[in-house]
């Protein structure tokens, strides 16, 4: 194993604290939902105890599953108690934070549950809940638009005595018509500034970091092109097959799940160009731009830039893992793709020449997400002569998660009397610099559309930019004859073909075990 450098060791840097939202009223569609219990709940429960919500901050749940509200927030309970997104679960905060949780029954289907919502919201208000109010869709994607006309049917788009705004939970549409006329349904009912597209990604502290990195250091921004950069590989890699999410996989698959939004997002902030300000419209327009680069492919161009496979049954962390069909809910003969590789050109006058390989996968060896950022060799091979010279380019590796780090790897001489050189790592841990436990990207998200601040949230035509990069992908797959599935084992790092995408260029994946094994070292 390489050698580690330790960097921000010493005394912890202090963690500014979190700003505090303005008084409103959250309310959540689909609060009955695992998303409500795994990662909503534990982060606003956070947000309450740090002192970022007001003492007129109140949640609304609403869902199918009859409920009392009484019943509604001991559901929620075991589920906070035992999350590990909670920075410390203490039965009396729980009780204090609780008594703001209320739960609403009824179909959003139908519409009258609407008028019924707005009479709640109505007799909350009279109780002391703000007017302010911020609706979550955490539904599946195909009730968004009736939840949509039905808030604008009963007037909750436009609120009198304050403000309403929307967050809407990918997918956004499923191709490019598809989240067009998404867009088309929501601008009708809410402007553009009050409607949040969450991607959690987005609210990770190492991707926030990429921006800083990259603007905030002049070591770094002036060698961020062509010119020094030789590739770039992305990856998002799970170790987790399907779970309980078949019938909503068998629809998506792992290139609209992943790429059309998470990767995508990391490929604009790793090549955008520099905002004027750090402010939503200013990000989110350099972010656009990046996309715009990256042109359509062909038919044959999308049979020459990717790969996709399946998993079949294998081994992870020595445990037996079934195969992608096997899985509850799947097809016996099902063609989705459980892995994607893409390889990307950015055709601007920064990244002309260098190519972006995007892979995601379920069933692989390790759980990690990563950005690795290859520069080119120097021009003479000065060491030639010694023993050890070839010790590769320099790299630069952020890591996403898990435990969120940037480490760079240079050449350095092995002490003794021979010139022998070897690759180090100066690593940067936020654990190590910071302490604690950083805010987990859902309570970074919700604290900002509580605010107003939609930096971290993606635009109207940064969406449908993404999808003029996914469609053709999807078309042309439909097209062409499908792999023979399943393609590669849970536990091996997806199938051979997605070696030979990079092959072509002189380049090849840092092999997902050593990118574990870099982790543990690093930590």
């Amino acid at each position: 194993m390489m050698p580690i450098i330790e960097a921000g060791a010493g005394e912890k840097l202090q963690r500014p604290a979190l700003p505090t939202a303005e008084a409103c009223t959250l309310v959540i569609f689909g609060a009955s939902g695992d998303l409500t219990r795994r990662k909503l709940m534990p982060a606003l429960y956070d947000l309450c105890n740090t002192g970022c919500t007001s003492a007129c901050f109140d949640v609304l749940g609403t869902g199918r599953t009859p409920m009392t509200d009484e019943e509604f927030r001991r559901s929620l309970h075991d589920a906070a108690a035992t999350s590990k997104d909670i920075r410390g679960f203490d039965e009396e905060k729980w009780a204090k934070f609780a008594a703001r949780l209320h739960y609403l029954v009824g179909d959003p289907a139908k519409p009258d549950f609407f008028g019924q919502m707005k009479a709640r919201l109505e007799a909350m208000q009279a109780k002391g809940s703000s007017a302010n109010t911020l609706f979550y869709v955490s539904t599946p994607a195909s009730l968004a638009g009736e939840i949509i006309d039905g808030l604008a049917a009963a007037g909750l788009n436009r609120n009198e005595k304050g403000w309403a705004r929307i967050v809407l939970e990918k997918p956004f549409g499923h191709d490019l018509s598809s989240a067009r006329a998404l867009n088309e349904r929501v601008l009708k009912v809410f402007d553009e500034a009050n409607v949040y597209r969450i991607d959690h990604y987005l609210g990770k502290e190492t991707v926030q970091n990429i921006l800083v990195f990259r603007f905030a250091n002049s070591i770094f921004e002036p060698v961020w092109n062509r010119n020094f950069i030789e590739y770039v590989e992305i990856t998002a890699a799970e170790t987790l097959g399907v779970e309980r999410r078949a019938a909503f996989y068998e629809e998506t698959g792992a290139l609209r799940d992943m790429v059309a939004n998470h990767i995508l997002q990391l490929v604009a902030l790793t090549a955008m160009e520099p905002p004027v300000a750090f402010d939503a419209d200013s990000v989110r327009e350099q972010k656009v731009q990046v996309f715009r680069s990256i042109r359509p492919m062909s038919v044959e161009e999308v049979a020459a830039n990717t790969v996709r496979g399946q998993y079949g049954a294998g081994t992870i962390k020595d445990e037996a893992a079934p195969g992608y069909r096997e899985e509850p809910g799947v097809k016996k003969d099902s063609r989705i793709e459980t892995f994607a590789a893409v390889r990307l050109n950015i055709e601007n006058w920064r990244w002309a020449g260098v190519p972006f390989y995007l892979r995601t996968g379920k069933r692989l060896g390790a759980s990690l997400t990563e950005i690795r950022v290859h520069f080119r060799r120097t021009p003479q091979s000065l060491f030639a002569g010694t023993d050890q010279a070839s010790y590769g380019p320099n790299m630069v590796s952020l890591r996403i998660q898990p435990n969120e780090s940037i480490s760079v790897s240079f050449g350095a001489k092995r002490p003794g009397s021979h010139m022998d050189t070897v690759p180090v790592e100066a690593n940067f841990s936020y654990a190590d610099a910071f302490g604690g436990q950083a805010p987990v990207a859902y309570e970074t998200l919700i604290l900002d559309a509580m605010r107003g601040d939609a930096t971290l949230f993606t635009r109207r035509d940064e969406v449908e930019a993404e999808w003029r990069i996914i469609t053709p992908i999807e078309e042309a797959w439909a097209k062409l004859p499908p792999p023979e599935f399943p393609n590669y084992a849970a536990g091996a790092d997806g199938p051979e073909a997605s070696g030979k995408l990079l092959a072509a260029n002189g380049h090849e994946w840092m092999p997902i075990g050593q990118l574990e094994a870099r982790k543990t070292n690093a930590d």
